[in-house]
């Protein structure tokens, strides 16, 4: 498997992954980079299957499921997999079959456990053209991520490098498709699971969807080659191209966020000191667009209180504030910006500059 192309691979993918996990230990509160981050990779992951939502739809959802439909539920379904996959992998250190289907049961919101049925085969879109037939006996679909399940959690010491077991187990449970459906994008929180499990990393915020996304053809051609010629190393090549490539990238945006912070903090601390708290620095990063019961429900105090917050950052220029029927949200633009690279909703309304320009100090 590790050839040398592979090993300097390796190499390459390891220094920023490395990076990251030192730079973000050096945010005040990390947690939130798994809500600031996750979100992100909920969207990201989300199209890969062609589940489509906008950011200010993502922004604006609840933490919980209520009157939320299409789109914006499996999106929120992703995060609740996320979080509850990172919990039991911290909890326990092992990443086992009955967490696996716990995380497809979040994201499909129904407890279907592996596949019983035959008849799963996987198509091309284009041409309807039969690509790959998965294991149908459910017997064998339970050996093999029994099998699989092992792999996964291999004790130290063992001669695979920790990505290249990454690598290979993503490709296995893909091939094994051991869901009715969801496998996607549950073997994409798999994936940074593995690399928490393997100390690579503390918290779970380096994703694979956005390059996957942007690489999509390949991902199922490479995915493929493996099944009809046994050639590992374009796919290993691939991915560990895709980790540095992501984790390189995650370093940039989490320094962002971390300076963005430190600057936002100076600039409440200086003009209004009487309101600032670690909490209310955390709850305005946390959610991109928050709303007074958030900081109700964070910082435990009154609708009254949160709202004083709200509207003083506001004259502060950290949040601007606006209204989508009954619902009024205060936007953290800065953040915005730096998650998406577009103005948020109502943008066009904001004087040209604003939300690139840094905080005024003093």
């Amino acid at each position: 498997m590790e050839t040398p192309r592979v090993l300097r691979a390796l190499s390459r993918a390891h220094r920023p992954l490395g990076e990251l996990k030192g730079l973000v230990q050096s945010i005040p509160n990390p947690s939130i980079l798994i809500s600031t981050l996750g979100l992100q990779e909920a969207k990201d992951s989300s199209e890969v299957e062609n589940i489509v939502t906008t950011h200010d739809d993502l922004f604006q959802a609840p933490s919980d499921l209520r009157g939320l439909t299409g789109a914006r539920k499996e999106v929120v379904r992703y995060t609740d997999g996320l979080n509850l996959g990172h919990r039991a992998v911290r909890e326990t250190g092992l990443l086992t079959c009955r967490t696996i289907i716990d995380i497809h049961s979040a994201l499909s919101g129904a407890d279907i456990g592996f596949r019983r049925a035959p008849g799963t085969t996987l198509k091309e879109d284009a041409t309807g053209e039969v690509i790959h037939v998965p294991p149908q006996h459910p017997d064998t679909v339970l050996d093999l991520m029994s099998n699989l399940e092992r792999f996964i959690n291999q004790p130290e010491p063992d001669e695979l490098d920790p990505l290249t077991r990454m690598a290979i187990a993503h490709h296995q449970f893909e091939t094994i498709h051991p869901f009715p459906d969801g496998n996607g994008r549950t073997g994409r929180i798999i994936n940074v699971l593995m690399l928490v499990q393997a100390g690579l990393l503390d918290l779970p915020v380096l994703y694979l969807s956005r390059y996957i996304t942007s690489t999509k053809s390949d991902y199922y051609a490479l995915l493929q080659q493996v099944r009809d010629d046994g050639d590992w190393e374009p796919w290993l090549l691939y991915v560990l191209d895709g980790i540095a490539q992501t984790a390189r990238h995650a370093v940039g945006f989490v320094s962002d966020i971390r300076d963005l912070m430190r600057e936002t903090k100076q600039h409440i601390r200086t003009e209004r000191p009487k309101i600032y708290s670690q909490d209310l620095l955390n709850n305005i990063f946390r959610h991109p667009y928050t709303r007074i019961g958030f900081v109700e429900t964070d910082l435990k105090c009154s609708p009254v209180t949160a709202s004083k917050y709200l509207e003083t950052l506001e004259e502060l220029g950290v949040l601007r504030s606006f209204k989508v029927g009954r619902d009024k949200y205060f936007v953290n633009e800065r953040l915005v910006r730096l998650l998406t690279g577009i103005p948020p909703i109502g943008a066009e309304t904001i004087p040209v500059g604003f939300v690139n320009a840094r905080i005024p100090q003093g």
